[in-house]
């Protein structure tokens, strides 16, 4: 029997550890493995037109199956397209390997073609990245890497030069089993005691609720109905918390509700749970603050906390749950109630869309989209407005799952993700809400969907602008300035794709257009024209942001641009 290379003995250890495919785009140096690919039926490969995509859709797979993904670039600038997806995979915490292929060895240091220097490139977001020089190093190199990604949760990367792929292997067979990982962490019985304590104690309890919420829902509602506190969500946790839950109160946030704000700055104890919310100006003042977080380093940094607890979500809780006096006062979780009741009224208002209207409001499509989905969609969107449409108007109901770029905001990741989200569960409804924007930075891999025959839907919110960015800009007191898109008919750029193109002007055209789109077998676009002019206001306005509008308004009148206040005050204020 014919020794092996250490490209087929990756592969090998890659099928161990219950890889299923590898995202990438081929090159000379990855040449051996996906030669071994080629010839390997218990893996695929899946080549798309743009290494960001890949690490985008990797992390897209890790984030839905909470397993290992992998990703591949060839040397120098193939592996350096792979590095805003892996940041965003490190920062979201799902585990992710990365195959980052490099120069022939022995031109390493002599500034060869397209070198550069991997293991310092990606070492700030990956958490284990080595580079394999010798034959002996494989699989044990490889092991620890993917060990590390699925410990860590997060990204790992093995650089791999294309001449030491093709040598002959020392070993010839995985050496790990990769047993799964699920940790559970309590707090000592005195944390859980002072926990207990403070909380029995408080007149108005306000839960915070992220990510790490994840598998405990119904110690969670058990909590919030014992202390009678309202629940406000992280959009991370979105797809946790939300659902089948009569303590909602909605997000706070850049993103979120007025009701959601409200409830935190009117409680007196608030306790967070599994949540590293960045945004300080959101955090209540004079409040007592406990910190509930599996990773112990993410305690405090955000906001003053008095009490830090180290454990994970669902085992605290239930440790928690028995020292808990029920409360009998409801009153701060009923006002809390009905001011979300008030702010989630005022947000369906906004989303309108009457016959004759001239304009579309981005909140109509939305909610139209929501309304088609299917109850086990899956949706990814784009940073920007396409994030805030999402937040406020997909419900979440404990099967339907959101993606995005929640922690590293990066742009043009819907698309991407929908891939991956694709690839793993091909039976499932697969919907982008996309920003023109987003869509066109990585527009390339619209060819991808028509390759891989992947059902995705597409819905593009065109606004001809960097819509967020812009609302930013007029929030700061600027005039808007490099925002503008002169965007092409992105339907018939579909159709050039092979992709089904549709486009929804008028709001009598957007439910049709979307159904059609959903029930199309194969991949399809549907490109909606929205109003520009649509605010999408914080949950509180502060002084600075109304002198910062002022101002912009004035600048505008001074500088010839009065008709854009005018559309301004029309579609937000009549």
């Amino acid at each position: 029997m014919a020794k092996k290379n250490l490209a087929e003995l990756l592969i090998d250890t890659l099928v161990a550890a219950g890889v299923k495919r590898i995202y990438g785009l081929a090159g000379d140096s990855l040449n051996g493995i996906t030669d071994a690919i080629r010839t390997d039926e218990r893996i695929k490969w899946i080549h798309v037109r743009h290494e960001e995509t890949a690490a985008f859709a990797a992390g897209a797979e890790a984030h839905l199956t909470g397993t290992l993904a992998v990703c591949a670039g060839s040397c120098g600038p193939g592996n350096l397209h792979l590095i805003n997806g892996l940041y965003d995979a490190n920062r979201s915490r799902v585990p992710v390997l990365a195959i980052a292929s490099h120069i022939p060895s022995y031109e390493i240091g002599s500034q060869y073609f397209q070198e550069t220097h991997p293991e310092s490139i990606f070492r700030e977001c990956s958490h284990y990245c080595e580079l394999i020089s010798q034959a002996e190093q494989m699989p044990r190199v490889l092991e620890i890497a993917i060990q590390t990604a699925l410990a860590k949760r997060g990204v790992a990367v093995v650089v791999l030069p294309g001449d030491v792929a093709l040598r002959e292997a020392t070993n010839s067979t995985p050496r790990l089993n990769f047993p799964e990982i699920h940790t559970t962490i309590r707090p000592s019985d005195e944390q859980i005691a002072r926990t207990a304590g403070i909380l029995n104690e408080s007149r108005k309890v306000t839960i915070f609720g992220g990510a790490g919420c994840a598998g405990a829902h119904n110690e969670l509602m058990e909590l919030a109905g014992k202390l009678k506190a309202p629940i406000v969500h992280a959009l991370r946790g979105k797809e946790f918390i939300e659902y089948d839950n009569p303590f909602d109160v909605g997000m706070t946030g850049l993103l979120g509700f007025s009701s959601g704000y409200r409830a935190m700055m009117d409680c007196d104890t608030l306790l967070m749970l599994g949540t590293d919310f960045p945004y300080q100006q959101f955090y209540p003042e004079k409040a007592t603050i406990i910190q509930v977080d599996i990773r112990g380093e993410q305690i405090g940094r955000r906001a003053k906390v008095d009490l830090g607890v180290v454990g994970d979500v669902k085992t605290t809780l239930q440790a928690l749950l028995p020292n808990l006096t029920e409360k009998t006062d409801d009153q701060h979780l009923s006002a809390s109630i009905q001011h979300y009741q008030k702010a989630r009224a005022a947000l369906d208002d906004l989303a309108v869309g009457e016959t004759g209207q001239k304009s579309i409001h981005p909140q109509y499509v939305a909610k139209v989209i929501n309304e088609l989905a299917g109850k086990d969609a899956i949706f990814t969107c784009d940073v920007g407005t396409p994030t805030i449409w999402a937040a406020r108007y997909l419900a979440m109901n404990g099967r339907r799952r959101l993606l995005g770029s929640f922690s590293h905001g990066s742009m043009a990741s819907a698309l991407p993700q929908a891939i991956g989200a694709q690839l793993v569960y091909p039976d499932r409804q697969v919907i982008t809400l996309s920003g023109d924007g987003g869509l066109a930075m990585l527009m390339g891999d619209l060819l991808s969907l028509r390759q891989l025959d992947l059902p995705v839907k597409l819905i593009v919110f065109n606004n001809s602008a960097l819509a967020f960015v812009e609302l930013e800009m007029k929030a700061a007191g600027m005039l808007d300035f490099a925002t503008d898109l002169r965007n092409p008919d992105f339907a018939k750029i579909a159709e050039a794709a092979g992709v089904l193109g549709l486009k929804a002007d008028v709001p009598e055209q957007v439910r049709p257009m979307l159904a059609l789109a959903l029930s199309h077998p194969g991949p399809a676009l549907v490109e909606v024209v929205v109003d520009r002019q649509e605010l999408a206001l914080p949950p509180s306005i502060k002084l600075d942001q109304v002198k910062g509008f002022s101002l912009f308004m004035m600048k505008a009148v001074i500088n010839g641009r009065g008709s854009e206040v005018i559309d301004l005050l029309k579609t937000n204020l009549f």
